[in-house]
């Protein structure tokens, strides 16, 4: 199993008033899964992402990741667990504007401390995979908003994590545009990559093996296809 979350709650203190973003989630993901996790606003859908990512920490509960239990991590342990095991996609792409789509998917690579020589390995191949080994030597600036965000799906790929996770990744595109980019995901989880896919579009949800609906914190429906 690759995700294990029990009970999990989340509580955000907002003044005088406690509110309840997440409220005793509980969730099992198998390697090699692909999910997408709907909702409407505040239905605690970006809550879990962000600890699922480890950029943020439950209140109460227990995640544990790849067999190793997260929830209770420092903030170093928790950066040195989404260097080397997670790779995020976002709706903003999130991509340096003054470096080149190769620069932007090494990174990670320089993070990690990799060597040079493999680093350049690993760059090739990861663009290769979302078909872009032709635009490696291109900034942001001049690739389509598609080009761009099929660029942050080669940066989440190449530290070969244990888990994808694309935060509303189509939000910023159109119709068909958002279609290029759902195919390139669905490739990545056909080459043996669990994706957890954030997303209120039923459209995008609709290329995942699992749904997984919120409702105020808690998982209203959990279905799979």
């Amino acid at each position: 199993m690759l995700i294990d979350i029990r009970d999990l709650s989340k509580v955000y203190q907002v003044g005088r008033e406690e509110v309840r973003a997440l409220d005793g989630v509980t969730l099992q993901i198998e390697r090699n899964e692909y999910v997408a996790v709907m909702g409407a606003s505040g239905s605690g859908k970006s809550t879990l992402m962000n600890i699922l990512g480890c950029l943020d920490t439950p209140t109460a509960g227990d995640y544990a990741l790849d067999g190793e239990r997260v929830s209770g991590l420092s903030e170093d342990e928790l950066a040195a667990i989404r260097n080397r095991r997670i790779g995020f996609v976002f709706q903003s792409f999130n991509l340096l504007p003054r470096s080149t789509a190769a620069q932007n998917v090494e990174l990670p690579l320089i993070y990690a401390g990799m060597p040079r020589g493999e680093r350049r390995a690993r760059v090739d191949e990861a663009l290769e995979a979302v078909g872009l080994s032709d635009r490696a030597r291109h900034k942001p600036g001049e690739l389509s908003g598609g080009q761009r965000q099929r660029v942050a799906i080669a940066r989440a790929l190449v530290n070969h994590p244990s888990l994808i996770l694309a935060d509303e990744p189509t939000g910023n595109l159109d119709s068909t545009t958002s279609a290029e980019i759902m195919v390139a995901l669905n490739r990545v989880h056909a080459n043996g990559n669990t994706v957890i896919l954030v997303t209120h579009e039923k459209d995008i949800a609709a290329h995942a093996r699992r749904r997984v609906r919120l409702h105020d914190g808690r998982v209203a429906e959990d279905v799979r296809s």
